[in-house]
């Protein structure tokens, strides 16, 4: 028989996701959830306790879990969990651990053999690709791009590669200009979505080329913003190129059946395709 030392008797620490602006889309289990547990852990406590008053909900306790204090916040987190409290982590807007702190909190709790669960809800990410009315079949979270130097270059290059829909986080003050890096990165026509204050009584939703974009929106913009970019078009791969990448994977010591394999994975071309290439080539 086999004995289970499992301590039902733990708490679990809840991802509820809050308003990204419309009261009216908190569900009701999240309200539920935030009036049950014992303690609600937010990067405000003035914002979430603003929102609970707006709601109507009566909070047990607050406790600050932000991007300075999410480490040190775990600690105490995991004390409550094993003494039977639930904690509810929220972020200001949205889904915790999405552009907003969360994923080291949520890592930790596992690592130290907790239950966490998600009530969902409100996410900027899905709701602007969405109304974008780009492909939604693959798609990239970017989020917040460096502000400046080589990382932002190494991945605006990405995303002007990438042959999935990218979705980005941006101030408003920045906006403009990253409209015109990703022009420049990505090419003038390459197509894209601006939105902004989603859900929100001034709600914006844009759509047009990166060149347009640039040129629509100055540096005066105000509100939460989201960027959705096209993906890029398929480059077709050339013999010589395939060939190249079989060469020197044999150099390395490959077995042909081997590089065949590694070349297939890496360019994402047809096995039977670079099969034949492989047996044009002389040992």
């Amino acid at each position: 028989m086999i004995e289970s030392h499992e301590n039902f008797a733990k708490g679990t620490l809840y991802l509820v996701a809050t308003p990204i602006g419309n009261l009216g889309d908190i569900s009701r289990r999240a309200c539920d959830l935030l009036e049950s547990v014992e303690v609600i852990a937010c990067e405000d406590t003035r914002r979430t306790g603003k929102l609970l008053e707006l709601l109507g909900l009566r909070a047990q306790r607050l406790m600050v879990a932000n991007e300075h204090t999410e480490s040190s916040v775990g600690a105490t987190v995991v004390a409550l969990l094993d003494q039977g409290q639930s904690v509810a982590l929220v972020s200001d807007a949205g889904t915790p651990a999405i552009s907003d702190p969360g994923q080291r909190l949520v890592r930790y709790v596992v690592e130290h053999g907790h239950q966490v669960s998600v009530v969902p809800g409100p996410n900027a990410v899905t709701t602007a690709l969405t109304v974008s009315g780009l492909s939604t079949d693959r798609w990239a979270m970017e989020g917040f791009l460096p502000r400046k130097g080589l990382e932002r270059d190494r991945r605006l290059a990405a995303i002007a590669s990438d042959d999935r829909t990218t979705v980005i986080f941006e101030s408003p003050k920045r906006l403009k200009r990253t409209l015109t890096d990703l022009a420049t990165a990505c090419g003038s026509d390459r197509e894209a979505a601006v939105m902004r204050e989603l859900t929100k009584m001034f709600e914006e939703s844009v759509r047009g080329s990166l060149a347009e974009l640039s040129t629509r929106f100055s540096d005066d913009v105000k509100g939460e913003v989201v960027i959705v970019v096209g993906a890029a078009s398929p480059q077709e791969i050339s013999d010589e190129v395939i060939v190249e990448a079989l060469e020197a994977e044999l150099i390395n010591g490959a077995t042909k059946s081997g590089a065949v394999s590694q070349v297939t994975s890496k360019l994402g071309v047809a096995r039977n395709r670079v099969y034949s290439l492989a047996h044009e080539i002389r040992e």
